[in-house]
């Protein structure tokens, strides 16, 4: 392989697509040090922030989404795409890059439809166990198609797949040796065990109502509980909570060790977002899955039954989980043998060397 080469890693729009992205990158200038990566992004989405705090440079195009509903956002959408595909022309022709990699996302369809019809050699990471609509049209044009899940030829050329699983963060690895650590920082009784209730870093407004709704079971369990708003949502749970004297509820709108809340905690209730699967099953804690109604194709629930058929996570709906979600919780973390199973079935779905896998295949197509 030459000594120095270039790369383009596009997509984002949220965490679950900017952060794999970053440990692709990583994995790269890892394996090879001469190696200077570019990010195209979209303008506004959180990848301009995200990605340059990582310390990486990022390009926006000015791409966005179709809106679901009738809204005068969609007739800017086809102006929109042609700016974006001719300033991925020129990003692509001014950068020369030996390869591009898209990790979903809008941004990633115009810069990888430019790069293959300039002949630079793409690959696709699909985090999702359905893929995505910018990804299946881009399967044709890819040389590799890196997944997460089993069953992935529903969607793409089955000679293109690769399965890897999702990159995660590294400080993820050896959790238990972080327990004691993490009980001080959280200010957690050793003897009491710990829900951890995560929304993702904006909140889930479904299960933020199920703790409010249950807060009398959750003050009279024992239980204690680690509880991440996000910060759509923390001012009106702060409001909420005025009344009430909680000390086995830890509350905050993010959890900036994500690694000491893991070590932290028995069990997990969280969204059902392909990145946090994978976490999931790398830290080999049981689960609770509530999937989000509101993301493309329902992929959220299809993530969760993935897990769910190997016996590797209990799931709830979200329409039922104001009700359900807290007692059946406080039910499981209980049953220690139902937990224990739960998190070694989850164990045997970690992919612990995603990015470094992923990352090989780059520079083995260049």
């Amino acid at each position: 392989m030459k000594q120095k080469i270039k790369i383009i890693v596009s997509g984002g729009g949220t965490g679950g697509h900017i952060y794999p992205a970053i440990s692709i990158a990583n994995a790269l200038k890892q394996k090879h040090q001469d190696c200077e990566i570019l990010f195209v992004g979209a303008e506004g989405k959180m990848e301009m922030e995200k990605v340059p705090a990582a310390g990486y440079d990022i390009v926006g195009l000015p791409i966005r989404g179709l809106q679901r509903s009738l809204s005068k956002e969609n007739l800017k959408f086809f102006p929109r795409l042609l700016k974006s595909i001719w300033k991925a022309k020129a990003i692509v022709k001014g950068f020369e890059p030996d390869a591009v990699v898209g990790v979903g996302g809008y941004a990633s369809g115009p810069l990888l439809h430019v790069a293959a019809r300039l002949g630079v050699p793409a690959l696709i990471q699909e985090q999702n166990s359905y893929a995505g609509i910018t990804n299946k049209l881009l399967a044709k044009k890819a040389k590799k198609i890196c997944v997460a899940y089993e069953g992935m030829e529903r969607f793409f050329p089955k000679e293109k797949i690769v399965l890897t699983g999702n990159p995660v963060r590294k400080d993820l690895m050896e959790i238990e040796s972080k327990r004691e650590e993490a009980l001080k920082h959280f200010d957690l009784n050793p003897d009491k065990k710990t829900i951890l209730i995560v929304g993702g870093s904006l909140g889930a407004r479904t299960i933020n109502n199920s703790v409010l709704n249950s807060l009398d079971a959750i003050s009279q369990s024992g239980v204690q509980v680690i509880w991440q708003t996000g910060k759509f949502y923390i001012e009106k749970v702060k409001k909420e909570l005025e009344n009430w004297d909680l000390p086995n509820l830890k509350f905050t709108d993010f959890l900036s060790r994500m690694d000491l809340a893991y070590a932290a905690a028995d069990i997990v209730i969280s969204r059902a977002g392909a990145g946090t699967i994978s976490e999931l099953c790398l830290v080999e804690k049981a689960c609770i899955l509530v999937p989000s109604p509101n993301v493309s194709e329902d992929h959220q629930t299809k993530n969760a039954m993935a897990l769910v058929n190997k016996d590797a996570a209990v799931m709830v709906k979200d329409a039922e989980a104001e009700v359900n979600l807290i007692p059946q919780a406080l039910d499981l973390i209980n049953k220690e043998e139902k937990c224990a199973q739960l998190a070694k079935n989850c164990k045997l779905l970690a992919k612990p060397d995603a990015a470094d896998d992923i990352a090989e295949h780059i520079l083995a197509m260049i």
